[in-house]
């Protein structure tokens, strides 16, 4: 799994220009699936986002996990961050799994992150999303699962 998380003051999605989902201050978190990914795989991440110190504590050192500060956390299925881009201009996306495998995990990473009691917000698996949102820092973070992808 690769997870590219984003410390937000706000963030949305629209899907077919309604409004689907939204949050406050915390995580955007986009997150890709390859086809070896497990459940194990889904802990781990979820464990690592939840404890992330990438916000800012009294004297402005990132010390703070979205636990700590009680934020919230929006949940946004992309295939594309598994893209081979390595030959030619068509990016590859081979390594990602496939849906079937792909949106129970993703769904498994939900509930894991609501586990935690924080306010989780998601997008809509396998839709063409638009997601609009306020990097705050800006902070952007890669994170792949031991496994790797």
């Amino acid at each position: 799994m690769r997870a590219v998380v984003q410390r937000v003051k706000r963030c949305s999605v629209s899907i077919c220009g309604r409004a689907h989902s939204e949050t406050g201050t915390g995580l955007l978190v986009f997150l890709g699936i390859g086809m070896s990914d497990t459940e194990d795989d889904a802990a781990y991440l979820a464990d690592k986002i939840l404890n992330l110190r990438v916000f800012p504590d009294d004297e402005g050192k990132m010390n703070l996990s979205v636990l700590d500060t009680r934020g919230d956390l929006m949940l946004v299925s992309q295939f594309t961050l598994l893209a081979d881009c390595s030959k030619g201009r068509r990016p590859s996306f081979a390594a990602a799994a496939d849906p079937v495998v792909a949106e129970p995990l993703y769904l498994s990473m939900a509930k894991q992150l609501e586990s935690s009691g924080l306010k989780v917000r998601t997008g809509k698996f396998g839709e063409p999303m638009d997601v609009s949102l306020d990097n705050w820092g800006p902070v952007t973070l890669v994170i792949n699962t031991p496994s790797g992808v």
